[in-house]
């Protein structure tokens, strides 16, 4: 799913919202959190998962094209981490894909 087909089908579910109303709360929502991550906060979204920032130590890689080494320095990632209510409903819908005929 992608932002514009978030936007549509909030758009399609909430009829009193316009779709330019709905596309300005998905941004604002994306935005906050991205502003959020990037202070370095948590974000927990109850049933669904946390977002948090991973650190990655510094470390020594390797050139693929002229095989010298790189010193490739420490990274600030973000990362998700989904909710038990999240997992257990993708595992119910796998499962339930798994056993169709």
């Amino acid at each position: 799913m992608t932002r514009s087909d978030l936007v549509t089908r909030l758009a399609e579910r909430f009829s009193q919202l316009t779709q330019r109303d709905t596309e300005f709360a998905v941004k604002t929502i994306l935005d906050a959190m991205s502003d959020a991550l990037a202070r370095g906060h948590r974000i927990e979204i109850r049933g669904f998962g946390s977002f948090s920032i991973n650190r990655r130590p510094p470390r020594v890689g390797r050139n693929p094209r002229s095989g010298e080494q790189v010193v490739i320095p420490e990274k600030l990632v973000p990362h998700f981490k989904p909710g038990k209510a999240l997992r257990e409903a993708v595992d119910a819908h796998v499962t339930s894909d798994v056993d169709r005929p």
